[in-house]
């Protein structure tokens, strides 16, 4: 979950600049959390603490209504309306904010169900409802110690060839179709969570996002260096903090039990 959380953070300068060079700061003044890490602390709260995925949503969103970067026009609607209803999107949205239902559920069949739930109450086109179900089972292979080859193998399944890892190459696109395989490809590349991360800066495109949902992998296969964490941790708000705390003890719990 910090994985896609620190993708975030490092990609938010760059989500409409994209990097022209792969020696960049991870962390600057500039940088700060976007919808995509409000978005991800969310479904972790509704999953830790039994709420609705629409009512944790909403109550995150509301809480921090201006992030940089700011919500898309029709998830903004949604968050602020008195009558919020799904509006088929097929943005990469549902992707990127999923990853803590990859950690936090015991086998392959509830993580696939949770993760159409987390996404429907927005994102019901099948491509949204697709893209959280494949990154969500990602992270859940990794953690069960599946190999790179493995994730290969299923993402190109569900998506066809995965795109090459081509630095600055990739078109700003918002939907599942581009930054879901596109980032299985930034992972698929990387030598360790740091290099995972700068890949899917550099690769261009929605940088925060696509700097989420490699994250999401990235933690799940290498972990994250201490002082990437600590400087991580830094950018968000106490509420934030406390909720990644219970986020852990419930994962370190849950593994003890194994």
């Amino acid at each position: 979950m910090l994985g896609a959380i620190i993708g975030d953070i490092v990609g938010s300068r760059f989500e409409f600049n994209n990097s022209k060079s792969s020696k960049f700061e991870l962390f600057t003044k500039n940088n700060s959390f976007t919808d995509d890490t409000i978005c991800t602390i969310a479904i972790a709260d509704a999953i830790l603490n039994n709420k609705s995925y629409k009512d944790s949503l909403r109550g995150w969103c509301r809480q921090y209504p201006h992030p940089m970067g700011a919500y898309g026009d029709f998830f903004a609607r949604w968050v602020f309306s008195d009558n919020p209803q799904p509006y088929n999107s097929f943005g990469n949205g549902s992707a990127m904010r999923v990853s803590p239902v990859g950690w936090l559920f015991d086998d392959n069949r509830q993580v696939t169900h949770q993760a159409a739930l987390s996404a429907e109450v927005t994102h019901n086109h099948p491509e949204g409802i697709k893209g959280a179900q494949v990154i969500a089972l990602c992270v859940k292979m990794l953690l069960d110690g599946c190999k790179k080859g493995d994730i290969d193998q299923f993402v190109t399944n569900e998506y066809g060839i995965l795109p090459s890892f081509i630095p600055f190459s990739n078109p700003f696109n918002e939907t599942c179709q581009n930054a879901v395989p596109m980032s299985v490809s930034c992972f698929l590349a990387s030598a360790n969570f740091e290099d995972a991360i700068r890949k899917a800066i550099i690769v261009g495109g929605d940088s925060d996002t696509i700097g989420a949902i490699t994250g999401s992998l990235a933690e799940a296969y290498y972990g994250i260096p201490v002082a990437i964490q600590e400087t991580g941790l830094e950018y968000l708000s106490d509420k934030m903090r406390g909720l990644l705390r219970q986020f852990y003890k419930e994962v370190y719990r849950e593994r003890q039990k194994e």
